[in-house]
């Protein structure tokens, strides 16, 4: 079994952010543009050999494509995927990356909520 998550990253512009210079103290008014990176990755359960790839969104289609990625590397290993363990994001539950799923053959699971529960 393989994990597979996503990191949002905020990118911080050259020359250093708000903590350097303070809010409120930039000569442009809104927004820099400088926006975030998002570190895609999947790690094996076994091994812990992990690839990782920074992307520009989160959406359906880049992590489709990341897993196609992701698997070619891990079978160029050696490794054979049987499952995958995803949280429970909109692009992991989208059809797109069920389907890519299905066609090779790869169990999706997904981890239990994250609730504090009182007994």
């Amino acid at each position: 079994m393989v994990h597979m998550d996503i990191k949002k990253l905020g990118r911080i512009p050259d020359g250093g952010g708000w903590r350097k210079f303070g809010r409120g103290n930039d000569k442009t008014k809104g927004h820099s543009g400088v926006g975030y990176a998002y570190l895609h990755h999947v790690v094996d359960d076994c091994s812990r050999l992990a690839y990782s790839e920074i992307l520009g969104d989160e959406k359906k289609d880049t992590v489709a494509g990341f897993w196609n990625r992701a698997r070619d590397f891990f079978t160029g290993c050696g490794i054979d995927i049987s499952r995958v363990m995803t949280d429970n994001g909109p692009a992991y539950r989208s059809r797109l990356f069920n389907n890519v799923l299905a066609s090779q053959q790869v169990k999706h699971v997904f981890t239990g909520s994250s609730r504090f529960r009182v007994r």
